[in-house]
């Protein structure tokens, strides 16, 4: 079985000092990671891959290193399973409008975005909408969140909802 771990607006250093704990015991034995932006410092890449393999793309707030390094939008292939990768930011319609749009006729089963810091799991004609939160920054949110992916025979999404340490 395959562990993916999936996150998104991390925020650090202005949001938090480090990685939370939840997070950083799921990143513990993933098989990858996959940011969705708002990164906001390499040094965030370097702890991830310090567990698994990381990837990912830039969000609004990302500087120039972390666009550069990559890109605003990607596709990863794991087996059968293609999921699409983008921040979701911009402007008119929602972030989940904005993220679907990105993808318009192209081949894939998942949508990941992050952005809007609110959890969402949503499908829309065969194709899964997923947004983990933020593990740092839940806004409106009652909890923080992040993603866990389990790709078997068949492929199951869910949040991971924590609160904050003390």
């Amino acid at each position: 079985m395959k562990k993916i771990v999936i996150v998104s607006d991390t925020h650090i250093p202005n949001r938090a000092k480090k990685l939370p704990q939840p997070l950083v015991e799921a990143c513990d034995g993933a098989d990858f990671i996959i940011h969705a932006g708002d990164w906001q410092i390499l040094d965030v890449y370097h702890e991830l891959s310090a567990y698994a393999e990381t990837d990912g793309v830039a969000g609004n707030v990302d500087p120039w290193d972390i666009v550069d390094r990559f890109g605003r939008k990607k596709i990863f292939t794991f087996g059968d399973l293609k999921i699409g990768v983008v921040h979701g930011d911009g402007i008119r319609k929602t972030t989940e409008q904005r993220a679907l749009e990105s993808f318009s006729g192209e081949d894939v089963d998942i949508i990941v975005f992050g952005h809007s810091h609110q959890p969402l799991m949503r499908e829309t004609d065969g194709l899964t909408l997923f947004n983990p939160g933020s593990p740092t920054d839940k806004r409106r949110e009652p909890q923080y969140s992040f993603g866990l992916l389990e790709i078997d025979d068949t492929w199951q999404l869910k949040h991971v909802f924590f609160d904050k340490e003390d």
